[in-house]
């Protein structure tokens, strides 16, 4: 049995609480945030061990770390539990800008501790078996890959002010997931966006309505549109086709679309609300394999390297969003060195 910590009680630590409390590979669960308040509430309502702080909860006899603290502690987080060699679960991303991720992940290799990174998709069924036709050749060899992540609304405008922007908190899955299916890194981006709805967006620098082109060093194109706005639900599919086959994920009965042919009425369930009720199972299945970390097992997930390539990803767009031109990620590689 395993005891574990978790940091943060925000939208997806408070969701993390209920989800490791019942895994039955969990005998404990201590958990801290910032706000004494809501770690009482969390606490009682799930079970798990409230402590005020973040050096109690390392110091509590805890075999491993999640942490779901925001964006901006990620870092610092994850370095304090592993400088405990406590392995640890962190949120994508690692750290708010790729040139901290770089340096979060050399201490990290130095340590030798085990980090494994939220990236859930590679856990979902629908978006394994992708991967393992992918793997297989039975595609033939890739040429395009597509990837959607459309949000039903907007986080809280507090959250948008310290995330990164849209490329850093939402597209950063898309950028995961399709490096991962084709085995293939990006080598060039091209990313352009509006602000369509809250005007919040703009003061913060970001957008709500983004599209994305990557150019792979193995040749294939990824299309990757993301958006904060999309009032049928959580839009999250994946196609991947190739010169033999293609196959799709996200493409089940409750996918948030009107079908318009009236010859065809798929899909007829309850379209998905949020990521949460999507990737319900996911999320499950990756936590439970970060336990099988925690106890000497191998990773499965995301490691520390593949955040830190998705984190060029997404400077790369954010870059190209500004100057509206392509943009290499050797180029923003050589940048942040200077």
């Amino acid at each position: 049995m395993t005891s574990l910590g978790l940091i943060g009680l925000g939208r997806i630590g408070a969701f993390h609480t209920e989800t490791l409390i019942n895994l039955p590979e969990v005998s404990r669960l201590v958990i801290t945030d910032e706000r004494p308040g809501v770690v009482g509430e969390v606490a009682a309502k799930y079970g798990a061990t409230p402590v005020e702080s973040v050096e109690k909860l390392l110091s509590s006899g805890i075999d491993g770390v999640v942490v779901a603290a925001a964006t901006p502690a990620h870092a610092e987080l994850t370095l304090a539990a592993v400088e405990r060699g406590l392995p640890t679960f962190c949120e994508k991303p690692i750290a708010s800008t790729a040139a901290e991720s770089a340096r979060v992940a050399e201490i990290i290799a130095r340590s030798g501790v085990p980090v494994q990174v939220g990236y859930q998709r590679r856990f979902d069924t629908a978006f394994a078996a992708v991967k393992q036709a992918a793997d297989s050749g039975s595609l033939g060899a890739l040429h395009t890959v597509r990837s959607t992540t459309m949000d039903p609304a907007p986080p809280p405008m507090d959250y948008i002010r310290g995330s990164g922007g849209i490329f850093r908190d939402c597209a950063v899955h898309d950028f995961d997931v399709i490096r991962w299916v084709t085995g293939q890194n990006v080598v060039e981006v091209y990313a352009t966006g509006s602000v369509q709805g809250d005007p919040l967006f703009t003061e913060y620098g970001d957008v709500d309505t983004a599209a994305i082109v990557v150019r792979f060093d193995g040749g294939a194109l990824g299309v990757v549109s993301a958006a904060r706005y999309n009032g049928r639900g959580y839009d999250c599919r994946l196609e991947v086709h190739g010169f033999d086959d293609t196959v799709v994920a996200g493409w089940d009965q409750g996918a948030p679309v009107r079908n318009a042919d009236p010859a065809n009425d798929f899909p007829t369930g309850q379209p998905h609300h949020f990521f949460m009720d999507r990737f319900t199972e996911a999320f499950r299945t990756e936590l439970s394999s970060f336990v099988d970390v925690v106890e000497g097992g191998p990773n499965l997930g995301a490691t520390v390297a593949d955040a830190v390539e998705v984190a060029w990803i997404a400077e790369a767009a954010t870059e190209s969003l500004r100057r509206g031109v392509p943009v290499t990620i050797d180029s923003v590689r050589k940048e942040a060195q200077q």
